[in-house]
């Protein structure tokens, strides 16, 4: 699969030094996005990202931006939604992902490189996906459950053996 916003760095072109890198999704490409995470709208994707390369692999840390609006899980209302994500995390090579890598301190989420290059497209894509709430909620959530007869958890008393008896035993 190809992904929507794919924004390559080839690996050899990759040094040692950090190297800043923003990249910012298109139109289309933040309408195809949009599409694949069921979003009503995507207004902005972008990232600023430090690029470098270690004797692990490649480090990406930095921030992913995005103004998207999600349907409400209840009701289908727009939800406006403000992403603001640090992320940080080490591209290895399949040869190594392959083999136990010794985690350090930083304890990073790795991804295979590959063919020789890193997508930070698709890593701010999946970066926005996870920070999505995956059930949103909009301000007449509630209202439109209470009105479909839906209690709340705390309306509700779990049964057992007992209740009720308080109620029998006082001759209710």
């Amino acid at each position: 699969m190809t992904p929507e916003f794919s924004r390559t760095e080839r690996i050899d072109t990759i040094g040692g030094d950090a190297r800043a890198v923003s990249i910012e999704a298109t139109p289309g490409e933040r309408a195809a996005i949009a599409r694949r995470f069921d979003l009503v709208a995507l207004d902005r994707l972008a990232a600023e990202l430090s690029v470098r390369r270690t004797a692990s692999g490649v480090m990406v840390e930095g921030r992913v931006t995005a103004a998207a609006t999600q349907a409400c899980a209840i009701t289908g209302d727009p939800l406006p939604v403000s992403i603001d994500e640090a992320v940080a995390l080490r591209f290895v090579d399949a040869q190594a992902s392959e083999e136990d890598i010794e985690l350090d301190a930083d304890g990073l989420d790795t991804v295979e490189i590959e063919d020789g290059a890193v997508d930070l497209g698709e890593l701010a894509a999946e970066t926005l996906a996870l920070a999505l709430d995956p059930f949103p909620r909009g301000p007449n959530a509630e209202a439109a459950l209470r009105a479909a007869g839906v209690l709340r958890e705390e309306d509700v008393r779990p049964a057992n053996a007992f209740s009720g008896l308080k109620d029998k035993l006082s001759g209710r």
